[in-house]
């Protein structure tokens, strides 16, 4: 992800509770209860990305939520076949994205500047 900085990241496993408010857009989907005892099976790693337009093109580096309509070369089109084991979730918007900072890392994220920034960005 040239361009963009990582800022924050762990391995958590997360409760049901927590993942039922991770996913509180879908909770009256038939779907749900199987999502979260998916979520909730194992560990997860959260990470937060920084950059121009990092929403937008993370999205497109994941490749649609449907494995079978994501292009090769994406994460779910290379590694994915079903689309309740689609491997990533993405933000939708930076307004999801800000809710779901919060949701995961309460304690903050951290601030630092790479050398590179001057070289990426004008």
């Amino acid at each position: 992800m040239t361009g963009y900085k990582l800022v924050a990241m762990k391995l958590t496993a997360p409760g049901a509770e927590h993942m039922e408010k991770h996913y509180v857009d879908l909770k009256d989907k038939k779907f749900f209860p199987g999502l979260i005892a998916y979520m909730t099976s194992g560990p997860v790693v959260c990470m937060v990305w920084e950059g121009k337009n990092v929403v937008k093109e993370g999205r497109k580096m994941l490749g649609a939520t449907m494995p079978s309509e994501s292009a090769m070369g994406t994460i779910r089109g290379d590694f994915c076949i079903e689309v309740g084991r689609n491997i990533c979730h993405g933000s939708d918007s930076v307004e999801s994205a800000n809710a779901e900072i919060a949701l995961w890392f309460p304690e903050g994220i951290s601030e630092w500047e790479s050398c590179a920034s001057a070289w990426i960005y004008e």
